[in-house]
């Protein structure tokens, strides 16, 4: 992301309210805009897709860290005021989009097209390394552009996987449902750790245009978390459990100061929502990375409740879930166990309650819906 884009985009909202209210609220205002910056810098960069802001005609206006990554071989490129498309022309000049490769005038006038009417409509884009990307691309409340790019490229070799696998009759309902877990576990993961910053943010203090392009975040991470429902099928009965929408009423956090919450999660941006959302309301939160952690850690200290996560690396949430309320079984004290996890087909619910879980809830996690869980199961007690 551009630091002299976004820097001096806030330097002029400080000025406009300079010329209002004089130089010593100047001087405070220039210092909440700094902070404010700073802020939105750290949410931005921390989500887990790649995310580019334009002006109405086509200019960088700010970036996010993970796209320069995503687009490595064009980043000595990006500055404020460049225009996108004379990047993605250097880009076909260089060979950086193999389906360009002998079409290169026709292959930009469709890119452009595109670029120029944004409707939303979703595309792929594959670059010269292999890899494979999901192009959404919408216009803003002030005219600009909001581009999303999602590394596809696992869900791409998983479809051709799949692909194969149909051509053997005794193999095909099997690959069908790991690829669908695979894919709900791929896209929600990272879907959570976008819905669950954005939703700590709206909490804070923003400036009007900072909140602008948060709610423009939040609008095409929920367009997304509706294309992967379609895409997985599951059903309504099956996506209704603990993973309704918000309705627009308030859930109230439970009394959570005294509360000691063990979280364990492989994702850090899913972990650091969880901090966040839970740390908001007073809780203590300790974190962990893998379902031997959370065994470790819930043997060596008081939590009043446990969020598990179901796959993560060394052992996954079923086999830690078993593992805490085996150890409870001989004579420790019951705690509170919810799933929370990409994967909520009904068979993974199943499995949730077998192993011992209290609820199962779904990514990405709302804070709303988090916060009623642990009400509902801190009043059923032990």
């Amino acid at each position: 992301m551009s630091k002299s884009g976004l820097r001096g985009w806030c330097a002029k909202l400080a000025r406009d309210i300079g010329r209002t209210l004089g130089g010593r609220a100047l001087v405070a205002a220039e210092a909440e805009a700094l902070r404010a910056e700073a802020r939105l810098r750290e949410a931005i960069d921390a989500l887990p897709e790649g995310v580019v802001f334009l002006d109405a005609e086509g200019r960088y206006v700010l970036w996010n860290r993970r796209y320069a990554e995503i687009y490595h071989r064009s980043a000595d490129l990006f500055r404020p005021g460049a225009r996108l498309a004379d990047t993605l022309r250097v880009g076909v000049a260089r060979g950086d989009y193999p389906d360009a490769v002998g079409r290169e005038d026709e292959w930009l006038a469709a890119r452009m097209r595109k670029l120029t009417s944004p409707t939303g409509e979703r595309h792929e884009q594959r670059l010269a390394d292999g890899r494979w990307l999901m192009i959404e691309e919408r216009r803003t409340a002030d005219g600009g552009i909001i581009g999303l790019r999602v590394d596809i490229t696992q869900l791409k070799r998983q479809a051709a996987d799949l692909e194969d696998a149909l051509h053997h009759a005794e193999a095909a309902s099997r690959a069908k449902s790991d690829f669908l877990a695979d894919m709900s576990h791929e896209l929600r993961t990272p879907l959570n750790g976008v819905m669950g910053l954005a939703q700590a943010l709206e909490a804070g203090d923003l400036a009007d245009d900072q909140r602008a392009i948060l709610a423009e975040i939040v609008k095409s991470a929920r367009a997304l978390d509706d294309l992967v429902n379609n895409l997985l099928d599951y059903g309504d009965a099956e996506r209704a459990t603990d993973s309704t929408p918000a309705t627009g009423s308030i859930v109230h956090a439970p009394d959570a100061p005294p509360l000691r919450v063990l979280a364990a999660d492989d994702n850090p941006t899913n972990r650091k929502v969880i901090e966040l959302m839970l740390g908001a309301a007073g809780a203590e939160v300790v974190s962990v990375e893998d379902g031997a952690q959370a065994v470790q850690a819930w043997r060596s200290g008081a939590f009043d409740l446990v969020l598990m996560d179901l796959r993560m690396p060394v052992m996954d949430g079923l086999d830690a879930i078993r593992a805490i309320r085996r150890a409870e079984g001989a004579g420790l004290p019951r705690a509170p166990i919810i799933v929370i996890s990409a994967n909520t087909a009904p068979g993974d619910l199943e499995a949730s309650k077998a192993a011992g879980a209290d609820r199962h809830i779904a990514k990405p996690v709302r804070a709303e819906t988090l916060f009623e869980a642990i009400s509902e199961v801190l009043e059923q007690g032990p």
